[in-house]
């Protein structure tokens, strides 16, 4: 792994890859320490609300398990990642155009093969790779839970939003997500955020954030940010029957005009110097756990 990361390091610093490209590109990871928070349908809103900023977004699905962003999307795939990975297919041939404004690629198995590549295959990838470099924002959907292409997604993104709801397992799980994100992974400059679904007040996604933020800088000494909540309403639900995203039904519910909230706020916040596709594939290919 760290050989292949060596390398892919050494053909991201060719220009040929796309290091010279001066545009900033926020790759922002979303998680979950359970399944049935959310997570994925608060990517694929938040994306839409970027696009709905006039920003250009790409929406990568990252949960290689039980990928469903195409299922709340109403799309069907034909290509995903492992076809560039393959060299069947280039990075514009699998990239999805969608009515919402946002661009969306199929993960399948493809990330998961990259720690494997030949120095060949690496060489291609990172130029295919390379070639999201012009979007604004990049969203990765990951898996729920702790797997290694979680948590390299996870590393190698600018900013990590852990969703987490008001039930008991749920804020458990998000504390454990945290605590091995922040304990176990070589990236130390993680940017942890919490995001609340489902809750039926403000109160009530502050009370639940600030238990969660009181017991990580307790016993993990790090500090995590409380991005927002999101309300509990049937507007969600019935946009997921109907395989359309609340943004695009009912852009004016109380979910919608959260998102536009939490957006703005990630906005205001400054991206570094680093934050480009290059960088990101870098990251990825060194954040691996400790063990």
């Amino acid at each position: 792994m760290d050989d292949q990361a060596e390398e892919l390091r050494s053909l991201l610093g060719n220009e040929k890859t796309g290091k010279k490209n001066g545009h900033k590109t926020r790759i922002i990871a979303i998680t979950s320490g359970k399944g049935g928070v959310g997570k994925t349908n608060i990517a694929v809103n938040m994306a839409i609300a970027y696009a709905q900023l006039g920003k250009k977004v790409i929406l990568i699905d990252g949960d290689l398990g039980m990928a469903n962003v195409n299922v709340l999307l109403n799309v069907v795939p034909q290509y995903n990642l492992m076809h560039v990975i393959n060299h069947q297919k280039k990075m514009g041939e699998i990239i999805l155009d969608t009515e919402y404004g946002i661009k969306f690629i199929a993960g399948a198995n493809g990330f998961s093969k990259i720690a494997n590549m030949s120095v060949e295959e690496l060489e291609y990838f990172a130029k295919e790779f390379a070639s999201l470099g012009n979007a604004d924002i990049i969203i990765i959907d990951t898996g729920a839970g702790i797997t290694n292409n979680v948590t390299q997604f996870v590393a190698a993104a600018d900013e990590c939003y852990v969703v987490t709801t008001p039930e008991p397992t749920a804020i458990t799980d998000a504390y454990g997500i945290i605590k091995i994100l922040t304990t176990e992974l070589l990236n130390k400059n993680l940017n942890i955020k919490l995001l609340v679904n489902r809750v039926h007040s403000a109160d009530e996604g502050k009370r639940i954030s600030e238990r969660i933020i009181t017991i990580v800088g307790q016993f993990l000494n790090y500090k995590v940010e409380y991005i927002g909540f999101v309300y509990d309403d049937p507007s969600v639900q019935t946009s997921v029957i109907r395989q359309k995203p609340f943004m695009a039904v009912n852009p004016s519910s109380k979910p919608s005009v959260c998102l536009k909230h939490i957006v703005g706020r990630i906005e205001k916040s400054e991206l570094g110097d680093d934050s480009n596709v290059s960088n990101f594939l870098k990251k990825f290919m060194s954040g691996k756990k400790k063990r």
